[in-house]
Parts: C-alpha cells; structure tokens; sequence
C-alpha cells in the first residue's frame, strides 16, 4: 500500500512538472521569436536608413520584452540622438 502511494505521488509529480516545463518553454520560444523579429526590424533599419545602431545585450533584451514595439523605440531613441548613439 504504501508503494502505491509513492507511485501514486510520484506520477502526479510528474504531471506538474511536465506541465510547468511546456508552459516555460511555450514562453520561451515566444520570447525568442520576438527577439529574432526585433533583431530583423533593427538590422533592416540599420541598412534601409544607415542607422548606428549596435546589437548588444541590451538591444536585444528590449527587442525580446518588447518585440517590434521594442525595435521601433530603439529606433526612434536612435533617430532622435538619445539613446543607442
């Protein structure tokens, strides 16, 4: 009987921990395919207008939070000579 329990628990445990690891990993890509598309807006920007705009950790981290929205704030803060110079 009380190996049945321990299987019983283990298995649930398991389950949760399945489900938590799909939800991460859900986010992650998400907040990967957003980077890669603000990373695509800035690096279009950077050859269309000849924008001097570096691609650090940074950039990249606001690109991944913010996605294209985020692109065009470094963009326009470039543009504009307050940010990202």
């Amino acid at each position: 009987m009380a190996f049945a329990i321990i299987e019983i628990s283990t298995l649930f445990l398991a389950i949760i921990i399945a489900v938590v690891l799909y939800v991460i990993l859900k986010n992650g890509t998400q907040l990967a395919m957003n980077a890669v598309f603000g990373i695509i807006v800035l690096a279009a920007a950077k050859f269309l207008f000849g924008l001097q705009i570096e691609i650090t950790l940074l950039t990249v981290l606001i690109c991944a939070i913010g996605g294209v929205f985020g692109a065009f704030l470094i963009i326009i803060l470039n543009y504009l000579g307050i940010a990202f110079v």
